[in-house]
């Protein structure tokens, strides 16, 4: 009986001791992994609200394995990331939407080059207050009658929107001017980008629209989808009818193409002068391989595997400027599609 004892006692401090050997192994070999990395440096990134709970992701799991590398990220919104970008304050830009021809002009002027980069695709959530009992989907004309400027000062009510909708004040909050997201959602909607009525709560911060469509009975909003993920027990989400009935955002009907017009791809811009340094390069290759993954656990929508290929490509090459040409927002394209023809081109010039 002792003996059994004995064997059972030695047995357990045994594995005790193997359990707190492999523990501090692990620790070593996580430790000298962390180690292992020179890599240095500091990147700066700035630009899209939206964008931003991705670069944010990105620069966490970055800067997890190369502790010396310092990362900033700003939101100062599409807008003014590519001015600042066009200035060569920032290495890099997060963007709602592709560079336009004024902003490409002012890099230009500045000589700064810049890779495009798509890293995910976003819908744009149009939602109201959890009190509106009578909205559950808007077509995409009804949309535009609200948001069209010759709205401005003259659609008030829910009545104004739909037969049957009740006299409640309608109270609107959009992105800012200086928004991608405001750039997208009027070309979409209302026909031409900056399209807009101006009577309704503007901000590049979508936390602060996420709050006043919480607070406001009457209220209608846009922002992208992650927002709406985020804060479901404030919010509720409205179906867009574009003549085909209605369909409410998500992974499904972004990637099968059933979510339009309100569904766009996301960017970042590197600048090619600072692809030069190490860790600008490091963290562009590391966002290709990790931007779908990180992308879908903050509340967007990775790109098809092939895209990031041929987007691998455009960086190893260092082909310059965007895909999109002068064209700006275009509602309903496809990536895989824009990449492809970009890359026969450039290998039948070649």
């Amino acid at each position: 009986m002792k003996s059994r004892f004995g064997w059972l006692l030695a047995s357990c401090v045994l594995s005790i001791v193997l359990a707190a050997c492999a523990k501090q192994e692990s620790g070593q070999q996580e430790q000298s992994t962390k180690a292992t990395s020179t890599l240095s440096g500091k990147i700066t990134i700035d630009g899209s609200s939206t964008v931003l709970p991705i670069s944010e992701a990105l620069a966490e799991e970055f800067r997890a394995q190369h502790r010396n590398v310092e990362i900033t990220v700003g939101k100062s919104g599409t807008g003014g990331g590519f001015k600042k970008f066009a200035n060569g304050e920032i290495d890099i830009t997060g963007a709602s939407r592709p560079i336009r021809e004024e902003e490409d002009a002012l890099c230009k002027k500045n000589g700064v080059e810049y890779i495009e980069i798509p890293i995910a695709y976003d819908a744009m959530a149009v939602v109201v207050n959890p009190q509106n009992t009578w909205c559950d989907h808007l077509t995409v004309q009804e949309l535009k009658k609200i948001w069209e400027p010759a709205a401005q000062g003259k659609v008030k009510s829910w009545a104004q929107v739909r037969p049957g909708f009740p006299d409640e004040p309608l109270v609107l909050f959009g992105a800012g001017t200086d928004s991608g997201t405001f750039d997208y959602f009027t070309a979409a909607i209302v026909g031409e980008e900056k399209a807009s009525r101006g009577d309704y709560t503007a901000s590049e911060d979508d936390d602060i629209l996420v709050q006043g469509v919480s607070r406001t009975k009457g209220a209608l909003g846009y922002f992208g989808l992650a927002y709406y993920e985020n804060n479901q027990d404030k919010l509720k989400l409205v179906g867009i009818d574009n003549g085909k009935g209605p369909v409410k955002p998500s992974r499904e009907t972004v990637l099968n193409g059933t979510y339009q017009p309100l569904a766009r791809p996301l960017f970042l811009y590197v600048n090619v002068k600072a692809l030069e340094r190490p860790e600008v390069a490091e963290f562009i290759k590391f966002a290709l391989a990790n931007a779908g993954k990180l992308s879908d656990e903050v509340g967007y929508i990775g790109l098809p595997e092939q895209v990031y290929e041929l987007v691998a490509h455009r960086v190893e090459r260092r082909i310059k400027g965007s895909a999109f040409g002068a064209h700006g927002s275009q509602v309903g394209v496809k990536l895989e599609d824009l990449y492809k023809i970009e890359e026969a081109s450039e290998k039948s010039a070649q």
